[in-house]
């Protein structure tokens, strides 16, 4: 008789050091609770996070596949083997929402090919938590992930975003490393038109939340420290 196929749960966690069932569903809970076998990106914060959601998780009961940049592309498919033999595997992401500009989507790609019936939880996304917020267009938009540290190539790549924004009405999501979150205003401010759209999102679910939306030449007098603060960046131009 054949076994069936595990599941593969894509796993949100919080996008800070909140308590997870403020930002989380109990449903998350439910399959962490019921899951011993995930794809992580680094170990001994997924444990941590697991210990804080299910206290009650006997921790030497788990297993980890690690999903980094040192992963192979070849070891892909073993991850997997779980579900082949019928036992169900969490991919858990390190912050919001697993595959969306986080590792996974590779993972999730082979558990279409291979059957494998893949099972989005719902969590945080900063990205579409900061385009909920910003009053920009909902209804046409584009994530460019990070933009070129090259000071050069990152004003001519803003440039670039901002005619796209006005040619198509789309609103330009990007993001950076935080510690060169503050540069990468300037940037912004001194790249784009004065009347240009700029929305910052940083800190999103968390205490020390902070989005505005305002022109780039307001922007110049911007006194919030955005320093090591993850941090979602959206530009339109009308």
């Amino acid at each position: 008789m054949k076994t069936s196929l595990g599941k593969l749960y894509l796993i949100p966690t919080t996008l800070g050091d909140n308590e997870p069932l403020e930002v989380l569903p109990i449903s998350v809970k439910t399959i962490i609770e019921n899951t011993t076998i995930f794809i992580v990106e680094n170990e001994k914060t997924a444990r941590r996070f697991i210990k804080r959601i299910c206290p009650e998780t006997v921790q030497s009961d788990l297993e980890f596949f690690h999903l980094n940049k040192f992963t192979s592309e070849s070891d892909l498919p073993s991850f997997l083997e779980p579900c082949l033999n019928g036992t169900n595997v969490g991919l858990l992401s390190e912050a919001g929402c697993p595959s969306v500009a986080d590792p996974g989507s590779d993972v999730v790609n082979i558990a279409h090919l291979q059957g494998i019936q893949v099972v989005p939880l719902v969590g945080p996304s900063s990205i579409l938590l900061a385009l909920m917020s910003s009053g920009m267009n909902g209804q046409g938009f584009s994530f460019n992930g990070y933009l070129p540290i090259d000071k050069s190539e990152r004003k001519h790549e803003l440039r670039r975003l901002e005619r796209l924004s006005f040619d198509y009405n789309q609103s330009q999501i990007f993001i950076e490393t935080p510690y060169r979150n503050n540069k990468m205003l300037e940037d912004i401010c001194s790249a784009l038109g004065k009347n240009t759209m700029v929305c910052v999102a940083c800190d999103i679910t968390l205490p020390t939340e902070f989005i505005k939306t305002k022109p780039a030449s307001a922007w110049l007098k911007n006194t919030e420290d955005l320093h090591k603060r993850p941090s979602i960046f959206i530009i339109h131009k009308s």
